[in-house]
């Protein structure tokens, strides 16, 4: 067996440009499969474990949105108080927070910046909730409390120098809509774009900016017993419908739990996951193609040899061997190759897109079953792809090779 191998290698060194052009094709399709699922693992693992700092009390209640932007921004029916009050109704429910999100415009240091501000309430309990919830603490100064009016709380990337061409410090006066109010502290720097971008500020402080009356964008409800979320949520949604005089899959309004969206996130993830697998996949039958090609030239070439070998004895099966060796050994050099090189790329676009994003949600997450996987599976192409090649070399005839 390892004259086999030896002969096989030897004969694939002889041939170095053509084989090197055929792994190419088994090397960028590993490398892509490779990449693109250790990303879409990491970014699935970074967005779980987001999520798994969040409550599991804690679910929310929303109108449907008819564009992308913060909850409530554009939806057609707004929440009001009279929801609030219906929820408070149901049994089994801890506390209902009313929460504001809204895009405003901010100023500091001569420069205009559009950002999105989110209130806190003011009881004492509610805002525990709230920051528990959202999973936030403060790098500098402190976090809004109760009745704190005229303050707010940055997200770390609006504090830095790049939004405003100058860091902000504790202390440093922002114009909102037009009104000043003081930094009061500096959130930690989070996984989640939304974070590092939010302004913390007053519930009562935001309906005075932005005129907000009877208006609600979200809904935070904490319930009593976490094993009930599911049943509290759908009583909540049975009590809507009722009240808005609503069918069942017509609601224009949105109940959803912590499991609820991250199972719609992994369902999401796992889709892309699929969807850039099978165009990986393609470059490997593509690989696949350029073996076949590639050792039915050899055997084209080599039929002389062939010839020779068959003369002095060599049976079918051992010529069977060596072309199904040598396409083995194509797609095994791609197979290695197209994997240190895809984690290569993958940790490449992880560190670019964070660094970009200023996150460190895109991570990369090696699992070394799919790499064996992938190795293994460049293997089979090749010999598959070498199969019939070399079972037409095994079966040619001395007297007729020879002749050629």
């Amino acid at each position: 067996m390892k004259d086999y191998f030896l002969l096989a290698f030897n004969n694939l060194k002889h041939r170095g440009l053509r084989s090197w052009l055929t792994i190419l094709g088994i090397f960028i399709g590993i490398a892509a499969v490779v990449a693109l699922i250790s990303l879409g693992q990491g970014l699935q693992e970074a967005i779980t474990g987001q999520f798994s700092t969040l409550s599991t009390d804690i679910l929310t209640v929303t109108s449907a949105e008819t564009s992308f932007g913060p909850p409530g921004a554009s939806a057609v029916r707004k929440l009001t108080e009279h929801d609030l009050n219906v929820i408070k109704t149901i049994p089994g429910i801890k506390s209902a927070i009313v929460r504001l999100l809204r895009i405003v415009k901010t100023e500091y240091n001569d420069k205009l910046f559009f950002g999105f501000v989110a209130s806190i309430p003011d009881d004492k309990d509610q805002i525990n909730t709230i920051y528990t919830s959202i999973n936030v603490k403060a790098e500098k100064g402190k976090l809004l409390e109760a009745n704190d009016r005229g303050k707010i709380v940055l997200g770390y990337d609006i504090a830095q120098s790049e939004t405003y061409g100058k860091e902000i410090e504790i202390g440093k006066k922002i114009r909102i809509q037009d009104k000043e109010f003081e930094v009061s502290g500096i959130l930690k720097k989070a996984g989640t774009f939304q974070l590092n971008q939010v302004i913390l500020m007053s519930e009562e402080d935001m309906k005075d900016v932005l005129n907000i009356k009877d208006e609600i964008d979200l809904i935070v409800v904490k319930v009593e017993n976490k094993d009930r979320i599911n049943d509290i949520a759908e009583e909540i949604k049975r009590k809507f419908r009722r009240d808005r005089n609503q069918d069942e899959g017509e609601e224009d309004f949105s109940v959803q739990t912590p499991v609820q969206a991250l199972s719609a996130v992994n369902t999401i993830l796992s889709v892309i996951n699929v969807v850039v697998s099978g165009i990986a996949a393609i470059s490997l039958i593509i690989g696949g193609v350029g073996i076949a090609n590639t050792m039915y030239t050899s055997v084209l070439e080599r039929r002389k040899e062939i010839g020779v070998m068959k003369a002095i004895g060599a049976k079918n099966h051992y010529i069977l061997r060596i072309f199904v060796i040598e396409s083995g050994l194509i797609g095994l050099v791609g197979g290695l190759g197209g994997a240190v090189i895809g984690l290569a790329l993958a940790y490449f676009a992880s560190f670019a897109a964070n660094a970009a994003l200023s996150t460190d949600l895109f991570r990369v997450s090696p699992s070394y079953p799919l790499l064996i996987a992938s190795v293994i599976f460049a293997v089979v192409i090749g010999i598959l792809a070498g199969l019939l090649p070399s079972l037409q070399a095994s079966k040619l005839k001395p007297v007729e090779a020879l002749r050629e």
